[in-house]
């Protein structure tokens, strides 16, 4: 006998605090920054009381779990509400609301039951077309091969970094932590757009899903913006080395780099996360033509018909905060690391702490110089084709080029990597 209580709930519908058009972005804007000041500023509070042994008492170890429990509760309901906002589409799978239900409740003063109620904002677009650096069909094998041996180096090169910090155990400090993840997330930018480039190419077919795109813009924001906060992290680390030697190993203790680390992933996910679910309140035409080798968020805001305002102005508040926080953070740390290295008075001195530098200056300098030298050009030029090829620069050329710089000026690295090597058996 049937169930005489059985339901065909499919959505929920959360009318949120509003339905006035004109009021969504302001809604938008304001719970973005409340959002992210509740985040930033409980992670603060995690992260000192953490690094800060002063603070090692119960009191405050409950005051450490407390952010933790804020934090997861604005996750809950704010993160929906944005998605909400932007995508104009105000349902939630019924499981859904009981799994917020779990942690809180149904964010929303009216819900409206519906049976299996279609997204209002639904769009035609099924996937795009990634046009790649050339229509030259005599280009292709040889950029195969070319963008493949890259990858492949890229990714061996990368890992035999993390190997060697991970083997040797005299690597095991916070500096080679940091440059052990930044090997990671190299390895984590090419994975995202040179395997697509390459199927594309060898199998002639250049489309890829919209899911897809979204996806890849996602992963591409999230693992660029960890690496800016990766190297920012390393220029402090070379600043308290350097500048604070008997402070070092109370400032620098390896829980605050972890907590540091998870941090910059964190802000990273977030707003990597934020910047390509805003992509899907557009809604685009008939040419969806991408002259880029990867989805790249610029290229395909351009495809829009609808209003983009929104869209460019959140880009451009968070590369302010992906590149300009980061690389502010670099430039003070070397404006006082290089005139206390200039009041040694050993040019022994200099040299070596000067080295313990180089490599980082290095890799900084090829990261942000290519990054801007790829915007420099999408201004200059006005053929999307050009601008294409100067973004295997910052996405391909320094993840490739990191694993050198770092094994020929680091003689602890290379140490490692031939202690490493050395392991391999060797079969006659």
């Amino acid at each position: 006998m049937e169930s005489e209580s059985q339901t065909g709930i499919g959505e929920i519908l959360l009318l949120g605090l509003s339905e006035d058009p004109e009021l969504q972005p302001l809604l938008f804007g304001l719970f973005l920054t409340i959002y992210l000041v509740t985040v930033l500023g409980n992670l603060f509070i995690s992260l000192a009381v953490s690094s800060d042994s002063h603070l090692h008492t119960p009191m405050y170890f409950s005051l450490s779990h407390l952010p933790f429990t804020d934090i997861s509760f604005s996750t809950t309901t704010v993160l929906k509400m944005l998605v909400n906002l932007q995508t104009q589409s105000k349902s939630i799978t019924y499981a859904g609301c009981l799994a917020q239900e779990n942690e809180d409740h149904c964010f929303t003063e009216t819900v409206l039951f519906t049976d299996n109620m279609e997204p209002r904002n639904q769009t035609d677009v099924s996937e795009f077309l990634l046009l790649g650096l050339t229509d030259d069909l005599e280009l292709q094998p040889f950029l195969f091969c070319l963008f493949l041996a890259m990858y492949l180096i890229t990714v061996l090169g990368n890992l035999l970094i993390i190997l060697a910090v991970t083997c040797d155990s005299h690597l095991h400090t916070p500096m080679y932590l940091f440059l052990s993840n930044l090997s990671f997330t190299d390895i984590c930018i090419s994975t995202t757009a040179i395997p697509k480039m390459l199927v594309n190419i060898q199998s002639e077919i250049q489309h890829i899903t919209y899911i897809g795109c979204l996806t890849q813009i996602g992963f591409v924001l999230v693992f660029v913006g960890l690496e800016n906060f990766l190297l920012a992290a390393m220029a402090y680390d070379r600043y308290v080395a350097i500048c604070h030697p008997l402070r070092y190993t109370v400032l620098v203790i390896p829980r605050f780099c972890v907590l540091l680390i998870l941090l910059s992933l964190f802000i990273s996910a977030v707003l990597g996360l934020l910047l390509s679910l805003m992509v899907l309140r557009l809604s685009f035409c008939k040419d969806l033509e991408i002259p880029h080798f990867f989805c790249e968020l610029a290229q395909v805001i351009k495809l829009a018909c609808s209003d983009t305002l929104m869209n460019n102005i959140l880009i451009y508040t968070v590369a302010s905060l992906f590149c300009g926080v980061p690389l502010s953070g670099i430039i003070f740390s070397y404006t006082q690391i290089v005139p206390f290295v200039l009041r040694m008075p050993s040019a022994g001195t200099k040299f070596k702490a000067f080295s313990t530098c180089g490599s980082h200056l290095a890799v900084v300098s090829l990261f942000y110089g290519t990054l801007f030298g790829v915007y420099i050009s999408s201004v200059v030029t006005d053929s999307p084709r050009k601008t294409a090829v100067a973004s295997v620069m910052y996405i391909v050329v320094p993840q490739m080029m990191n694993p050198f710089i770092y094994s020929l000026r680091n003689k602890d690295m290379k140490r490692a990597l031939r202690k490493l090597i050395s392991r391999i058996p060797s079969f006659p």
